[in-house]
C-alpha cells in the first residue's frame, strides 16, 4: 500500500457524484493555495523596480512568466492525479538515496527562503500600517503558527477558503489603488507587446521570471490535487486533469493580475513622475500618498502586503510536510513543523536587522530569491521526466509538443536563474577578500552543477527504475504466530479514584486472555503502585510517615486483600515525589512485564498538563503499557 501524500487530507473532498458547475467548484481550491507563492514580497520587489525604472515595458515579461507557471503547475497537478504521488515521493522512487537527500536539503532551503521573504513582507507591512519597528514586527510573525493550528482542524476546504479570502483582499486592495492612480491604459496595453530590452531592463526581467515560479509550489500542487476523491477510471482522471487545469489557469491569472497591477501602479506613480530610482517597498509606500494625493492608497498597500505574507502560513507548512514525508518518510506534528520553518526564517531576519540595520532588509530579500533560483531546476527537471514517462503515466503522459515546450521552459528558467546566481557570485567575489569562503562557494556551485546534470540524464539512461517501496511505514512484515510466554507480573498504577476498579478489572483480563484456559492464580503476581506527593514525602521520601502516606498504604493494602482473597499473589509499593521516575523505578525493581495505567481523555491544552505522566512513562519503559480510558 502506498503512503498517501498529506494522508489526513487525502481524498477528503468527494467529487464523484457532483455534476456540472458543482463539480467544477469542487475542484476549485488547490491552485489558489499555490498562487500565493506568485505574489510574495520577492515578486513585489521586482515588480516595483520594473515599473518604476522602465514604465510599462516589462508587462509582457510578466505575462510570459505567468504562462510558464501555468504550464509547470498543470504538469505538477497531472503527476499527482495520475500517479497519486507527490513530486517528493516520485523522486524517492527514482533517484538514489544520496541524491534524494541532496534534493531534500535543497527543497527545505527553498521553503525556508520563501518563508524568509514572507516574514520580511509581513514585518514591513505591520511597520507600514502601525509604525511598529521592523524587529518587533518580525517577532510577531511567529504567532501565525497558531493560525495554522486553528485552520488545520477544519479540513482542506476551510484552508482553501481562507487563502481565497486573502488573495481576494490583495486583489481588491490593488484594484482600488489602480483606480486612484488612474494609469494610462493605452500605454499599459502596449506593454503586452514584446520589445527589445536594454541590459538594465533585461536584468530586471530576469529577476521577474526568476521570482515567479516557486520550487515548493511544484511539490505542493502535486499533493493538494490528491485531496479530491475522484473516479479512478480513464474518464474520471481525464476530467480531473481538465478541471485542475482550469483551476490553475484562473488562480494564476489572478496572481498575474496582482503582479501586473503592482508594475502598472509603479509605472504610473513613479516612472511617469520622475521617481525611477524607487526600488524598496518602504520607499514605494512612503511616496504613494503624496504622489496620488490619497491617504487610502498606502493603507491598502500595507494591508495587501500583510495578506500576501500571511497567506504563506498554510502553504509553507504543507509544502514542508510534503517534502519531509516524501523524501525522509519522517512525520512531525504540523505545529512543530510550522514553528521550525518560521524560526529558521526569523533568526536570520532578526540578525540582519539587529546587526546591519533595517536598510539591509531588501538585500536579504534578494538573497532569498537567489536561494530559490538555485533550487528551481532541481524541481522542474524531475517533474518533466515523470510526466513524460509512458511506463508510469500510461495514456496520460504528455505528448511531444507539450514535452518540447516544457523542456524549453525548463532551459529558460535554469539559464535565467543561473544568470542571477552567477551575477550574485561575481558581485560577492568583488567585495569579499575571504579566500576560504570563495573556495567554499566555488565548490558548492560545482556540486550544484553536477547534481543538476545527474538528475537530468539519470532517468534517460536508467533501464529500470528503482523499485523503492513508497510506504511511509516501510515494507510489510511477516507475522510471527509463535506462542509467547504468558505474562506473570502485572504492575497497576492507581490513584485511589473511582476508576481504579476498571484498571484492576482490565489487568485481571490481561492475565486471563479470552479463549485460553484459566491459569493457576499462584503463577500470577500483581504489583500495585501509588505515588505519594505530600510535602513530607517530598523531603523525606521513603522515610515519610505522615497521615497521607499511612492512608495511601492502607488503601493499597485493601486492594491487595481483595485480590489475595481470589488466590492471587500481590505486592504493594509506594513511590515518593516524582511520579514518572518512581513508576519507572518500581516497574524495573519488580521486573514487571506489563504496566496498566489510567487514561484521562482530556483534549487541547489539558494534554500538556495531565498527559505528562503517561507519555513520559511510556517512553522510559521497555514493556507494554496498557492505557485504560476512564
Amino acid at each position: 500500500m502506498l503512503n498517501k501524500s498529506l494522508d489526513t487530507l487525502n481524498e477528503s473532498v468527494p467529487v464523484q457524484n457532483k455534476r456540472g458547475w458543482r463539480k467544477l467548484l469542487a475542484f476549485i481550491g488547490p491552485a489558489y493555495l499555490v498562487s500565493v507563492g506568485y505574489m510574495d514580497p520577492g515578486n513585489w520587489a521586482t515588480d516595483l523596480q520594473g515599473g518604476a525604472a522602465f514604465g510599462y515595458q516589462l508587462i509582457w515579461i510578466l505575462l510570459l512568466s505567468n504562462i510558464m507557471a501555468i504550464l509547470l503547475q498543470s504538469l505538477s497537478a497531472r503527476l499527482g492525479i495520475v500517479r497519486r504521488l507527490d513530486l517528493a515521493q516520485a523522486n524517492r522512487e527514482t533517484y538514489p538515496p544520496l541524491v534524494n537527500f541532496a534534493l531534500y536539503i535543497l527543497a527545505e532551503l527553498a521553503i525556508a527562503a520563501t518563508d524568509l521573504a514572507e516574514v520580511l513582507g509581513m514585518a514591513i507591512g505591520i511597520k507600514l500600517l502601525t509604525g511598529i519597528p521592523l524587529m518587533y514586527g518580525t517577532c510577531i510573525t511567529v504567532f501565525d503558527t497558531f493560525l495554522f493550528l486553528f485552520l488545520q482542524r477544519y479540513g482542506i476546504r476551510k484552508m482553501e477558503a481562507f487563502i481565497i479570502l486573502l488573495v481576494a483582499t490583495i486583489g481588491f486592495s490593488f484594484f482600488i489603488q489602480l483606480f486612484i492612480a488612474k494609469p494610462d491604459l493605452s500605454q499599459a496595453i502596449v506593454g503586452f507587446i514584446p520589445s527589445r530590452l536594454s541590459p538594465e531592463a533585461l536584468y530586471i526581467a530576469v529577476g521577474i521570471i526568476g521570482a515567479t515560479v516557486m520550487p515548493h509550489n511544484l511539490y505542493l500542487h502535486s499533493a493538494l490535487v490528491q485531496t479530491r476523491k475522484i473516479d479512478r477510471n480513464p474518464k474520471g482522471i481525464r476530467k480531473s486533469i481538465l478541471y485542475n487545469f482550469i483551476d490553475s489557469a484562473v488562480a494564476l491569472n489572478l496572481a498575474f493580475f496582482v503582479n501586473a497591477t503592482i508594475l502598472i501602479l509603479a509605472a504610473s506613480t513613479f516612472f511617469n513622475t520622475g521617481h525611477q530610482g524607487v526600488a524598496r517597498i518602504e520607499e514605494a509606500h512612503s511616496l504613494l500618498a503624496p504622489l496620488l494625493g490619497s491617504k487610502l492608497a498606502p493603507i491598502l498597500f500595507a494591508i495587501a502586503l500583510i495578506a500576501a505574507g500571511q497567506s504563506s502560513t498554510v502553504t509553507g507548512t504543507l509544502a514542508g510536510q510534503i517534502v519531509m514525508e516524501g523524501y525522509l518518510k519522517l512525520r512531525l506534528n504540523p505545529w512543530m513543523r510550522r514553528l521550525l520553518t518560521r524560526l529558521v526564517a526569523i533568526v536570520p531576519a532578526i540578525l540582519v536587522i539587529g546587526i546591519m540595520g533595517e536598510a539591509r532588509v531588501d538585500a536579504l530579500l534578494v538573497l532569498s530569491q537567489v536561494i530559490l533560483s538555485l533550487q528551481l531546476g532541481f524541481a522542474v527537471i524531475p517533474l518533466i521526466h515523470f510526466v513524460s514517462d509512458k511506463k508510469t503515466m500510461g495514456e496520460f503522459a504528455i505528448g511531444p509538443k507539450i514535452k518540447i515546450l516544457s523542456w524549453i521552459v525548463a532551459a529558460i528558467l535554469v539559464y535565467l536563474n543561473s544568470h542571477l546566481v552567477i551575477d550574485f557570485l561575481v558581485t560577492f567575489f568583488q567585495h569579499s577578500n575571504i579566500l576560504i569562503l570563495k573556495i567554499g562557494l566555488s565548490l558548492l556551485v560545482v556540486g550544484f552543477i553536477g547534481l543538476l546534470l545527474f538528475i537530468t540524464f539519470y532517468p534517460l539512461f536508467l533501464k529500470q527504475h528503482h523499485k523503492v517501496e513508497n510506504d511511509f511505514h516501510g515494507s510489510a512484515i511477516e507475522l510471527d504466530w509463535t506462542q509467547e510466554a504468558p505474562i506473570n507480573r502485572i504492575a497497576i498504577a492507581v490513584d485511589f479514584s473511582a476508576t481504579d476498579a476498571i484498571l484492576i478489572k482490565k489487568a485481571v483480563q490481561q492475565a486471563h486472555p479470552i479463549g485460553q484456559q484459566e491459569r493457576a492464580h499462584q503463577d500470577l503476581e500483581f504489583i500495585f503502585i501509588h505515588i505519594v506527593e505530600s510535602v513530607t514525602a517530598h523531603y523525606l521520601q521513603d522515610a515519610s510517615d505522615d497521615a497521607e502516606t499511612r492512608k495511601d498504604q492502607e488503601r493499597l493494602d485493601s486492594y491487595a486483600k481483595a485480590l489475595e482473597a481470589k488466590g492471587y499473589r500481590v505486592r504493594t509499593c509506594l513511590g515518593f515525589q516524582n511520579r514518572v521516575k518512581e513508576i519507572v523505578r518500581i516497574v524495573h525493581l519488580y521486573d514487571a512485564q506489563l504496566l496498566v495505567m489510567g487514561g484521562h481523555r482530556h483534549q487541547g491544552w489539558k494534554d500538556y498538563i495531565f498527559g505528562e505522566t503517561i507519555e513520559s512513562v511510556r517512553h522510559k519503559v521497555s514493556i507494554p503499557v496498557l492505557i485504560v480510558n476512564h
